[in-house]
């Protein structure tokens, strides 16, 4: 059996009930650590948590290599952890049907997941919301434009974007950091962005959460992350009262 459970937004107290029983049952427990990381906690607090050792994996051992995975959940029931909620990634996808494939018994535990908190905590309503996108850190000779080709197709169709920042073994993307990417992406496609609104550590007793203008965005101090940025299309009404009250903005 192979049980993928979402562990929630920020720390080890967020998971449910249901999927720490599910956890103290197991065989095995694993821990996906790169599509999604939980800020408030640790690896040692989450296994004093749950009184299991936990093996972290790395993206090759889910996408390349998950034998240890697949082999493990064949002889015992293992759990395979994610932040949020485990099937908002393809990789975890992929990992579902291969275990499919070898006759092996899956379920999901959902999870909290940055797709609904976003809306919770910035008031844009959820039907609104076009397809995402995830912005990289760029390097010397990649410097993809995506994400401003699925935020301009978003804003001619009046949609919000929700924009995923990079996060490396090393270093986690801020929000000031893809807004001058952004801008940057925009002024070569001549692209007008007049609004982002910025999140910091969602799920956490203070999350941050401000609206404006790019300029207005980078002379605020977010703080620790996780940070994800959005780019709404024109405001309802009702979203527009909402930033005011929850999220600083001053329309112009």
């Amino acid at each position: 059996m192979l049980i993928f459970i979402g562990l929630g937004l920020y720390d080890h107290t967020d998971i449910s009930i249901k999927g720490l029983n599910a956890i103290k049952a197991a065989d095995y427990i694993f821990l996906e650590n790169y599509t999604s990381v939980l800020t408030g906690t640790d690896h040692k607090t989450l296994s004093e948590f749950y009184g299991k050792t936990i093996t972290v994996l790395k993206r090759e051992d889910v996408e390349q290599d998950p034998e240890l995975i697949l082999k493990s959940a064949e002889s015992g029931t293992a759990v395979f952890l994610t932040g949020g909620d485990p099937m908002v990634s393809t990789t975890h996808t992929d990992l579902r049907i291969r275990a499919k494939n070898r006759g092996i018994k899956t379920r999901i535990i959902h999870g909290s997941s940055i797709v609904s908190a976003v809306c919770g905590l910035c008031g844009l309503q959820n039907y609104r919301f076009g397809k995402s996108c995830s912005i990289p850190y760029p390097t010397k000779n990649w410097f993809p434009k995506t994400p401003i080709e699925v935020i301009a197709l978003n804003q001619r169709q009046n949609l919000h974007t929700l924009v995923y920042l990079d996060i490396q073994i090393d270093r986690y993307m801020s929000i000031a950091d893809a807004i001058r990417i952004v801008k940057k992406l925009a002024l070569e496609e001549s692209v007008s962005i007049p609004l982002y609104i910025g999140i910091a550590r969602a799920g956490s007793d203070d999350p941050k959460i401000v609206a404006g203008s790019s300029e207005q965005l980078l002379a605020v101090t977010f703080g620790p992350p996780l940070h994800i940025l959005v780019i709404p299309g024109r405001l309802h009404e009702m979203e527009e009262e909402y930033l005011k009250e929850f999220a600083g903005y001053e329309p112009s």
